[in-house]
């Protein structure tokens, strides 16, 4: 499928730039200018076909229909799902989370879709598709969605309304009813013009992060030796899989930047769970994002959030190393 830009890739470096494919820089670049323009392919092609998802699944509509109706669990399940299709890294999830928790959802579920949105979206589809294929991705795309349900179910249990911050709790003291949702009643072809705009307006977001990550990755590709990574993290383990969520936890990044850095590390020894487990750390947790919940959540609450999160992170890098 991807032949040709790896056919394109060889000639550039190899034969327009004259390096040679034996030297580092030559192995850098060619993995550079491959996994570039695969990767914006790819990206452009699901966040388009995701933008019509979303045309007709606006927040307003879930936001009414998790209100009104009783769903057994299914909620949680819904909202994960929901999470997972918008392309959010974990700052950006916060937004979204205070509006679901203004609009009087209830806690549980609103923690379903902030669990969700950063670990799975489709600039990391559209990446894993590339990298690993499709069994790696639907794996860690359907443990994504798997993780926010159950997590967003089991933080439920907890009784944490309590350890919402004052501001939250003056909203939903002075909530006033809201207003019906009144659908647009659009085509698609009047909907396409703007689903294109907004894939596009967020690839021109990532693409800066797209291009550092690959370029992280292209340099380890081509200058990293190759026992590096799997002399500390290539053993298989037991404690791998933990040492490398909770490094992560404090590093931040999103899935366009941190992708590609960890098909290096898969190439280089790392087990592919393990590396995953290590991504999910990355993009899903984070000290910015812990600062930015500070808005709604008091410390306590936002440490039994991360702990919770953490604790099935790790969990999952055992399940992706046994399944893949």
């Amino acid at each position: 499928m991807f032949d040709w830009i790896q056919h394109f890739a060889d000639w550039l470096i190899y034969s327009v730039f004259g390096i040679g494919a034996e030297t580092h820089l030559g192995t850098a670049l060619n993995f550079f200018v491959y996994d570039t323009l695969k990767i914006l392919i790819l990206l452009f092609v699901i966040v388009f076909l995701m933008g019509i998802v979303n045309a007709y699944l606006p927040i307003e509509k879930l936001k009414d229909f998790l209100n009104r109706r009783k769903l057994y669990g299914l909620e949680y399940l819904f909202s994960s799902i929901f999470g997972a299709i918008t392309p959010f890294c974990s700052c950006s999830s916060v937004p979204l989370f205070i509006g679901f928790v203004q609009g009087g959802i209830p806690l549980g579920v609103t923690f379903a879709f902030l669990i969700t949105s950063p670990l799975v979206n489709e600039v990391a589809i559209a990446m894993f598709i590339g990298m690993f294929g499709l069994k790696a991705t639907l794996i860690y795309a359907g443990s994504g969605i798997l993780l926010g349900t159950i997590g967003g179910w089991l933080l439920s249990k907890f009784n944490l309304e309590p350890l919402l911050s004052d501001w939250v709790k003056k909203i939903l003291a002075n909530k006033m009813e809201q207003g019906e949702y009144e659908e647009e009643h659009l085509t698609f072809r009047q909907r396409l013009p703007d689903i294109t705009r907004a894939a596009w307006e967020i690839v021109r977001g990532v693409v800066i992060y797209v291009i550092i990550g690959i370029a992280i990755g292209a340099a380890m590709h081509g200058y990293v030796p190759e026992n590096f990574f799997g002399q500390y993290l290539g053993g298989g383990q037991w404690w791998t899989v933990p040492i490398a969520v909770i490094f992560a936890v404090p590093m931040y990044a999103n899935a366009a930047g941190i992708v590609p850095v960890i098909q290096v590390f898969v190439a280089k020894g790392v087990p592919l769970g393990t590396a995953i487990a290590f991504m999910m750390g990355t993009v899903g947790l984070s000290i910015p994002e812990a600062t930015l919940l500070k808005k709604v959540m008091s410390l306590k609450l936002i440490v039994i959030y991360f702990g919770v999160v953490t604790l099935f992170i790790i969990f999952s890098g055992y399940v992706f190393n046994i399944l893949l």
